[in-house]
Parts: C-alpha cells; sequence; structure tokens
C-alpha cells in the first residue's frame, strides 16, 4: 500500500512538471513567433490536464489495490475516456469561443495532450514491466 501511494505522487509530480515545462514551451513560442496571447487555450489545456490525470491516478490507485489483475483494461478504457473527455472540451471552447479562435486552442490542448498521453503510456508500461518482472522472478524462485 506504501508502494501504492508513493507511486502514484511520482507520478502526480512528474504530471505537474510536465505541465510546467509545457506550458513555459508553449508561451516561448508565442513569444518567439509573436502569436496572440494564448493564456485562454494554455488555461483550458492546464485545467484539463490536471483534472484528468488527478482522476486517472485516484482510479489507478483504487484498481491498483483491489483488482491488480485489471489493470491492463483500465489503461485501455482511460485512453478511450480521456480522448472522449478531450473531445468534449474542445467542443465546449468552439460552443464558447467560435470557430474563428478554436485553431489555438486545438493545438495548444493537442500539445499537452499528447505530452501527457506519452508520460502516461511510458510511465505504466515501465511500472507494468517491471511489475511482470518482480512476478517472473518471483516464480523462479519457487
Amino acid at each position: 500500500m506504501i508502494e501504492i501511494n508513493r507511486i502514484c505522487r511520482k507520478y502526480l509530480i512528474q504530471t505537474v512538471l510536465l505541465i510546467l515545462v509545457v506550458t513555459v514551451l508553449v508561451k516561448g513560442c508565442e513569444l518567439a513567433f509573436h502569436c496572440q496571447s494564448l493564456w485562454s487555450p494554455i488555461a483550458v489545456s492546464v485545467v484539463f490536464s490536471l483534472l484528468v490525470e488527478l482522476a486517472d491516478v485516484l482510479v489507478w490507485k483504487k484498481a491498483a489495490r483491489h483488482s491488480s489483475e485489471s489493470l491492463t483494461t483500465f489503461y485501455s478504457a482511460v485512453s478511450g475516456f480521456r480522448m472522449l473527455l478531450a473531445l468534449a472540451a474542445l467542443f465546449v471552447c468552439f460552443l464558447v469561443v467560435g470557430r474563428d479562435a478554436m485553431s489555438s486552442y486545438v493545438l495548444v490542448f493537442l500539445v499537452y495532450y499528447v505530452t501527457l498521453l506519452t508520460h502516461h503510456a511510458i510511465f505504466f508500461s515501465r511500472l507494468s514491466n517491471r511489475h511482470n518482472q518482480l512476478g517472473n522472478n518471483n516464480n523462479c524462485a519457487k
């Protein structure tokens, strides 16, 4: 249980750091290319990212504690659910800001989305591989 809490804390810290790095990079691109202000698209992307990743780690924690054998299904479900939430968030942005302003929202949102999706995939695949290797080593020792 302590291990699960440590993993969740590590994931959340890495997520927050990635969000900060992406925010700095997006603002740097805005300044370098003299774009319109990207604060609104950044705010939408950051709030979406933080909420989805927090929910992701809380659900993972519960799944890891109660039914670790179903974690592979969890990873697939999270990816699909995240995509649906992203489409819903972008649709709400479309309704609020209109079609003309959507390009900056979509581009900024995609940078955050792809970055955090990649982080999620790498983090949990390494975790699964490590867990499988520990399981195989324990089976070999018996």
